[in-house]
């Protein structure tokens, strides 16, 4: 078995992974290890050529490439190291890894810390359950994504694409500009699931119906989809039978949600978050597992790469701090989600940290004019006031952790509808 010795290994060499395993190297680990099971890194970023990215972080709109090859070229130029086309298949004691590798075979690392950046996948026709024939011409949007994007194959049309996640509405803009005929975008929720900048740029700009409490009810054709059935759904979410309607399609794409790869988390005994499917974290981005981080769409979906860059940077040098001795540790308090909020990450605070934290969480409902607010007990942290909110979009307030005595609840309250 080859055997190798580092500071830091990340699990992941997306965008999570790669900043992660950067700011490990500028906090002063000697030896950064990326772990990655694709060929190259990059991550699913190496498929978004659309623009948009960077917003945040650079103050320029980048494609996904242009994103992902700057962490690339920074991280060679850092000395990160990479080990690409390996899996890894566990987590064992002391934080040993076991991988496998076509050319090395069984490959064990054993660092100092680990920061997993695994990211998330999509679900399938068979998480939703929806019935009928199986024919050709079903896919998940990110499959499409890739087969058009990375390997030339265009995949239909005329498209009907089931969620307004963002990844379905990126690929209706996608799908139009390459010339297929896009049907609809079907939404079982009555509100939009992904971002509203996206439903205008890639919907409405391009006149492509959303129908808002809508879904699929059955697949049409055995060789190749002929059609989809599709119907009202009332506010239990169950199909209205006198509204369903045909609709003539040779492909349904699936953009019905995300799923963070945490099978290996799982397996390491971590503990998760029962909502957002991945690792309780505190605001170093440290699992319940001492010395094992986490960052990126593992830990929870995010709706932008620059919030998951803000995030693996904290988790990659608390990880080096961690392998270097020099990490402090104190007692650990709860982040609630109170009224308003379905989820806030991180899930804990150290007192010991110090310093500033931010609070990620998404609202429950959409809403007009909404007061965003972190308290302890009585006292209030931080407040925000935001002229609309919606579940598709990350909400953030940044709190003072320094005198914290007590746990942290955070709240949306609707002002003005």
């Amino acid at each position: 078995m080859h055997t190798v010795f580092c500071d830091v290994a990340v699990i992941g060499a997306g965008p999570a992974g790669l900043a992660a395993a950067i700011a490990a190297k500028q906090e002063g680990a000697a030896n950064v290890l990326l772990i990655e099971r694709d060929t190259a890194p990059g991550g699913i970023l190496q498929q978004c050529i659309h623009p948009g990215f960077g917003l945040q972080l650079f103050r320029e709109e980048l494609t996904g490439p242009e994103y992902a090859g700057r962490f690339v070229k920074e991280a060679r130029e850092a000395g990160v190291e990479l080990l690409s086309d390996t899996m890894v298949l566990s987590i064992g004691e002391d934080h040993i890894l076991t991988c496998a590798n076509p050319e090395k075979g069984l490959v064990e690392i054993h660092p100092g810390a680990i920061v997993l950046a695994m990211g998330c996948r999509e679900r399938t026709r068979a998480n939703i359950r929806i019935p009928g024939e199986r024919p050709a011409g079903v896919y998940t949007a990110g499959t499409a994504q890739r087969l058009i994007n990375r390997q030339n194959a265009m995949v239909g049309r005329r498209v009907v694409i089931l969620g307004s996640g963002d990844i379905g509405m990126i690929m209706a803009r996608r799908m139009t500009l390459e010339g297929a005929k896009v049907e609809a975008v079907v939404e079982l929720l009555p509100y939009l699931a992904g971002l509203t900048r996206n439903r205008v740029q890639c919907l409405d700009d391009f006149d492509i119906p959303l129908l808002l409490s809508h879904t699929v009810t059955a697949i049409e054709g055995k060789r190749r989809v002929e059609a989809v059935r599709i119907a009202q759904v009332d506010q239990q979410r169950r199909p209205i039978p006198e509204t369903e309607r045909t609709i003539p399609c040779d492909t349904l794409l699936l953009s019905v949600g995300l799923i963070p790869e945490n099978e290996l988390t799982r397996a390491a005994g971590i503990e998760m978050d029962s909502i957002t499917n991945g690792p309780s974290v505190d605001q170093r981005m440290e699992t319940s597992r001492p010395g094992i981080f986490a960052c990126g769409n593992v830990v929870h979906v995010n709706d932008l790469v620059d919030n998951v860059t803000a995030e693996s940077r904290t988790a990659g040098a608390c990880a080096a701090r961690y392998a270097l001795g020099t990490l402090p540790r104190g007692q650990a308090l709860g982040v609630a989600h109170g009224s308003g909020v379905r989820y806030v990450c991180p899930q804990r605070l150290d007192a010991a940290a110090g310093g500033k934290a931010a609070l990620y969480f998404r609202v429950a409902a959409p809403g007009g004019k909404t007061v965003l607010t972190a308290r302890c007990g009585e006292t209030i942290l931080a407040r925000r006031t935001v002229p609309r909110v919606s579940p598709g979009e990350m909400c953030r307030l940044d709190i003072d952790t320094a005198h914290l005595t007590a746990p942290v609840t955070v709240e949306a309250q609707e002002v003005e509808a």
